[in-house]
C-alpha cells in the first residue's frame, strides 16, 4: 500500500480479503525523530516513517481452532492479498491453538479510527534543542563533555477484527539519555528521562546534576565486594521490577516454575512480600504514563494471546499493601488457573507511601552506597528470580549524610522479590526511565528504595 493509503483502509481491505473463520488485522504506523550528540556538539539527526501489518487468521477444525500469524513491513497493494493468504495457510497448517478462545466481540469503534495516523517530526525538539545548546555551553565552560541522544517515537495502532472491533491507539514514547565525561574519560555520569513530548525535560537541569556527580568522582575510594546499605534510585528500581513483572505469568507460577510458585503447589497470591505498604500497579490512564486501554497482541505466549486482541485492559494492582494481589493472565490461562483475568501491562507504578526525595534519603544515611543505575541485567535462577548485573556510571559512598567520593563498580546478585521483603524505606514516587530496558519499556514511575544489605557479589572494573 502507498504510504498515503489510510491505515484503516488497509485494515478493512485485509478483512474483506480474508476467507478464514476469524481474522484480526493490526496496522502499526510508526514515525520517529532523533538527535544525537558527542563532545558538546550535535552529530546526527533524522526522521523516519514505517508501517507494519500483522494478520492473524483463525480456522475452526474438528479438534479445535488453529491460528496463523504473519507480519510484514512496507506492505504494498500487491503484497496485501498474499499476506492474508499466508496467514490463512499458516493457520490451516497448524495444530489447534492451545490458547484458542472466541475472538473478542462487540461493536466498539474508536471515534478516530478513520483518521490519519499521528506523526512526530523534528518539531518535537523545538524547545528542547535550544536548551541542549545551552547545556553544551555550560558543559564546555565547566570542563566536561556531554554525549547522548534524544529519541521520540509515535506509533498509531489500528486493530480491526471480523467480529466488528475497530480500535485505535496513539502511543508516544520519548527518551533522553545524557552522559557527562571528564576530558580524560576517567569520570563518567549518566542521567535519563522518559517523556511523551519533550516539553517536561530540561537538559540544563540534567547537566547540572551530572556536574555534581563528576565532582563527587574526583575522589576515588576502593571498596571490596560485600553487603552494603544501598540507595537504589528510581531508574534501578524500575529495571528490577519490570523484570519481576515479566516473570509474573500466572500459568508459570501455577506450574511451579517461578518465584511466585508456592512450595507444594499453587501460587503465592495473598502472601506478604514486603513490610512496607508497597503498591505495584498498572493503569492505562495514569497521567503522563498513558498506554493502550485494550490488548494489542502480535503473538501468543504465557502472558499474551492473539485471541485476546481488543480486550479491555483495566487498572490493576499487582501488589497491594505489600501483598501479592495479581499475576498476569490471558483468558486461556485464567481458565487454566482459576485466577482472575489480568491482561499484561503497558506501564508500571510503585507507590511506597514515602514522600522524601533521593537527596533527603542520602542526608539521613550514616554510611552506605548511592547507585546511579544498573546494567547488563541477566537471570540466574528463575525459581528465585535471582538476577545478576553491573553498576554503571557512578557508585558513590555516603557517610554521615554526605557523598564523600566515588567507589569502584560492582557485580550484584539479587532477586527483586527478595529486595522488596528487605527494603526499609521507600522514597517519593517519580516518573523515571529504566536504563536497561529503555528500548522495550519506558512508562514507569518508581520511588528510591533503601536496602540495608544489598549484595555486591564482586568488584567490576567497568565504568
Amino acid at each position: 500500500m502507498s504510504t498515503r493509503t489510510k491505515p484503516h483502509e488497509i485494515v478493512e481491505r485485509a478483512l474483506e480479503l480474508s476467507t478464514a473463520d476469524g481474522c484480526v488485522v493490526i496496522a502499526d504506523e510508526e514515525s520517529t525523530a532523533n538527535l544525537r550528540w558527542a563532545g558538546n556538539a550535535l552529530t546526527t539527526n533524522g526522521v523516519t516513517r514505517g508501517r507494519t501489518l500483522t494478520v492473524i487468521a483463525t480456522v475452526d477444525g474438528k479438534e479445535g481452532t488453529a491460528s496463523g500469524v504473519v507480519s510484514r513491513s512496507a506492505v504494498t497493494a500487491a503484497d496485501l492479498e498474499p499476506l492474508v493468504r499466508a496467514a490463512e495457510a499458516a493457520a490451516r497448517g497448524a495444530g489447534p491453538a492451545e490458547d484458542s478462545q472466541p475472538l473478542v466481540t462487540g461493536t466498539p469503534v474508536s471515534p478516530d479510527f478513520t483518521d490519519p495516523p499521528a506523526e512526530t517530526s523534528s518539531a518535537v525538539f523545538a524547545d528542547f534543542a535550544p536548551a541542549l545548546g545551552e547545556a553544551f555551553a555550560r558543559a564546555r565552560a565547566g570542563g566536561r563533555e556531554l554525549y547522548g541522544f534524544a529519541n521520540h517515537e509515535l506509533v498509531s495502532t489500528y486493530v480491526g477484527t471480523s467480529t466488528g472491533l475497530r480500535l485505535r491507539h496513539d502511543q508516544p514514547k520519548g527518551t533522553l539519555e545524557l552522559n557527562a565525561k571528564s576530558p580524560d574519560r576517567q569520570r563518567s555520569a549518566w542521567a535519563g528521562r522518559s517523556t511523551r513530548d519533550f516539553k517536561d525535560v530540561d537538559p540544563t537541569v540534567l547537566d547540572a546534576e551530572l556536574a555534581v556527580r563528576l565532582g563527587w568522582a574526583e575522589r576515588k575510594i576502593e571498596l571490596p565486594a560485600g553487603r552494603y546499605e544501598t540507595l537504589l534510585p528510581p531508574t534501578a528500581v524500575a529495571d528490577l521490577l519490570i523484570y519481576q513483572m515479566w516473570s509474573a505469568a500466572a500459568r508459570d507460577a501455577m506450574e511451579g516454575r517461578t518465584v511466585f510458585s508456592k512450595p507444594g503447589g499453587g501460587t503465592r497470591l495473598g502472601e506478604k512480600l514486603s513490610e512496607l505498604p508497597l503498591t505495584l500497579r498498572s493503569d492505562p490512564n495514569a497521567p503522563g504514563l498513558e498506554s493502550a486501554p485494550f490488548v494489542v497482541a502480535h503473538s501468543s505466549g504465557d502472558d499474551a494471546s492473539v485471541f485476546d486482541n481488543g480486550l479491555p485492559v483495566p487498572a490493576t494492582e499487582w501488589i497491594s499493601g505489600g501483598e501479592l494481589a495479581r499475576l498476569t493472565t490471558t483468558r486461556h490461562t485464567a481458565g487454566l488457573t482459576g485466577l482472575p483475568l489480568s491482561p499484561g501491562f503497558g506501564n508500571l507504578i510503585l507507590d511506597g507511601g514515602g514522600d522524601r526525595s533521593l537527596e533527603e534519603m542520602v542526608a539521613s544515611t550514616e554510611r552506605g552506597l548511592l547507585l546511579t543505575c544498573l546494567w547488563y541485567i541477566r537471570e540466574v535462577d528463575p525459581a528465585t528470580l535471582l538476577l545478576t548485573g553491573l553498576t554503571r556510571d557512578g557508585v558513590y559512598l555516603v557517610e554521615n549524610g554526605q557523598v564523600v567520593g566515588e567507589v569502584n563498580n560492582f557485580r550484584f546478585n539479587e532477586s527483586p522479590v527478595d529486595l522488596l521483603s528487605r527494603a526499609t524505606e521507600a522514597g517519593r514516587t517519580e516518573k523515571t526511565l529504566p536504563r536497561e530496558w529503555s528500548d522495550w519499556f519506558t512508562r514507569a514511575a518508581m520511588p528510591a528504595l533503601r536496602i540495608p544489605d544489598f549484595n555486591m557479589s564482586s568488584v567490576s572494573k567497568g565504568v
